[in-house]
């Protein structure tokens, strides 16, 4: 059995304490809720204080991380189109870069694997690098897990 991992990640405009960033800081506890509480979800990346903000990905100290592990691909989906997250989905221009490659990745996981960040960097750059393939994918080209393929 399998299960969907993903990262996404975006450079952020400001600090988490900045006046830029109040609206997305003061709402990541409320939404993260609402992913813990959905229907498919798994296990997602945090500190011991509940978030992630202050887990390094790269270099860059304005670069936030957000990684989780679902069910499928319709829990996902469901999450962060058809609950309170879309609209701060909609909202991502106030906060972040416009990215000029991939930021955020799909990809299947043995049920019970938690993915690192080393394995989420792995697979943001094959998709940055090969686009679309099995192992690393978005929601554009969705590819079935490898127990639907046997």
């Amino acid at each position: 059995m399998y299960q969907l991992a993903q990262v996404n990640i975006g450079i952020a405009k400001g600090e988490m304490d900045s006046e830029v960033m109040k609206v997305f800081a003061d709402n990541l506890e409320p939404i993260n809720a609402i992913a813990e509480a959905s229907v498919g979800f798994v296990w997602r990346l945090k500190d011991d204080g509940g978030n992630a903000t202050d887990i390094v990905f790269s270099d860059n100290p304005n670069e936030l991380v957000n990684m989780s592990v679902w069910e499928s691909v319709d829990d996902l989906k469901h999450f962060m189109f058809k609950t309170h997250h879309i609209d701060f989905l909609k909202r991502k221009k106030e906060w972040f870069e416009t990215p000029s490659q991939a930021t955020y990745v799909l990809w299947w996981i043995p049920a019970g694997h938690l993915p690192s960040i080393e394995e989420a960097k792995q697979k943001l750059t094959l998709i940055r690098k090969y686009g679309e393939t099995a192992e690393a994918f978005s929601f554009k080209k969705v590819f079935a897990s490898p127990s639907d393929c046997s």
